[in-house]
């Protein structure tokens, strides 16, 4: 994939978590293209109209959840290679290893490290 042309989704209820990794991709050098969505539901219509590379999805969300967003993402025709960031609030071994079984890619607990964040999201796109 060329740097520069990557497509990232952020899915969060949380408005300040959702400006916060919106502004740390931003500022990165890789020139993201970022979007945001608040829910499970607003996710999918927006996975079929900005086709995104990435997506970083938080678990609990009120309607669809993380879990029911993973996995139809990653069972439908077209979006089965979207690369999925999981987060949450929740640090528990059960959480993780749950949305890692409905197919998200990586696990981080909120709050986020930033620096960490950012360097796994960038070789996330890169594999």
């Amino acid at each position: 994939m060329n740097t520069g042309s990557e497509k990232i989704l952020v899915v969060d209820d949380d408005p300040i978590i959702v400006e916060t990794i919106v502004q740390a991709l931003e500022e990165d050098e890789f020139d993201y293209e970022v979007i945001s969505a608040s829910d499970g539901f607003e996710a999918g219509l927006q996975v079929n109209h900005f086709a995104p590379h990435l997506l970083i999805l938080d678990i609990m969300m009120p309607g669809v959840n993380g879990y029911e967003v993973c996995e139809k993402l990653k069972s439908g025709p077209g979006t089965g290679k979207i690369k999925i960031v999981a987060i949450s609030g929740d640090p528990g071994a059960t959480v993780r290893e749950r949305i890692l079984d409905s197919g998200a890619d990586l696990f981080f607990t909120k709050p986020l490290e930033i620096a960490k964040f950012r360097k796994k999201c960038f070789d996330l796109l890169k594999s």
